[in-house]
């Protein structure tokens, strides 16, 4: 019983549940931002984070009911729509202009046409980019994140008989420590989706004060679009600046919002 309690106790629930609420504050957030370099009328990104809070969740369900290797395939799941997510915006920035309208190769991934390049060849593309070459460089200052990846493919793949032990919630192991590492990874694996989004979207830090006047007919106050809203400053107050105050300065120095 007491070790029911410590597990179920893990911070790693109330995290993924303050996580889960950020991506449903950014979703709608950013809704109304057009995605340049696209046909679609909303923003596309808007519906990529709510399809991420529901991984989040199906990972919190996984963890409550001792499924481990299905929440670390579900964590993969997650990079993955972190690595989309950034790619998409960083190609659609390096590629659309008025002699482009509209970006092929991502418009025909959101009709469904043609797949994006594979997991490998965005993250390529991502790491290659000179506009977050300073990002990359803090991210890549070791090997944190191919081991974060590889964990997640042992799991998926059951490549170790004791993957495949931590999926069968009948068979008593001590499953706490494992959990340790899961929250570890998920945490960094955050941390690189906020610090790469931050600095590629600005504006999606804006706080609602700006277009709040706007619709009320009302001239915003002054430098109001430079406002963050309060769920992206307490994102980054309680991951970016806790585990890493690097990134954490290079997004502020870098920023025109008002991140404190």
């Amino acid at each position: 019983m007491r070790l029911d309690e410590t597990y179920e106790g893990h911070e790693v629930f109330r995290h993924l549940s303050d996580y889960a609420d950020f991506y449903k504050s950014l979703s709608f957030s950013v809704f109304a931002f057009v995605s340049l370099g696209t046909k679609a009328v909303c923003n596309i990104d808007s519906y990529v984070y709510k399809s991420m809070r529901g991984t989040l969740e199906s990972i919190k369900h996984s963890l409550l009911n001792r499924r481990i290797a299905d929440a670390y395939t579900l964590l993969r799941r997650y990079h993955d729509s972190a690595v989309i997510n950034i790619y998409s915006n960083l190609y659609l920035k390096d590629n659309f202009s008025i002699e482009n309208f509209v970006v092929d190769k991502i418009q025909n991934w959101l009709e469904g046409k043609d797949p994006l390049p594979r997991y490998g060849d965005m993250l390529k593309y991502i790491e290659g980019s000179v506009e977050v070459a300073q990002i990359n460089k803090l991210l890549s200052e070791n090997t944190r994140y191919r081991e974060i990846r590889k964990r997640c493919n042992d799991f998926t793949h059951y490549n170790f008989y004791r993957t495949l032990l931590l999926n069968d919630n009948e068979v008593f192991l001590n499953r706490t420590k494992t959990l340790e590492g899961f929250s570890r990874d998920l945490d960094n694996i955050l941390i690189w989706h906020l610090s790469y989004l931050f600095l590629l979207n600005q504006h999606y830090m804006m706080s609602s004060d700006y277009m709040d006047s706007l619709e009320c007919g009302s001239t915003p106050p002054k430098d109001s679009q430079y406002l963050v809203a309060p769920f992206v400053q307490k994102i980054f107050d309680s991951v970016v600046k806790t585990n890493r105050m690097d990134i954490a300065t290079e997004i502020m120095n870098t920023t025109a919002m008002k991140l404190e």
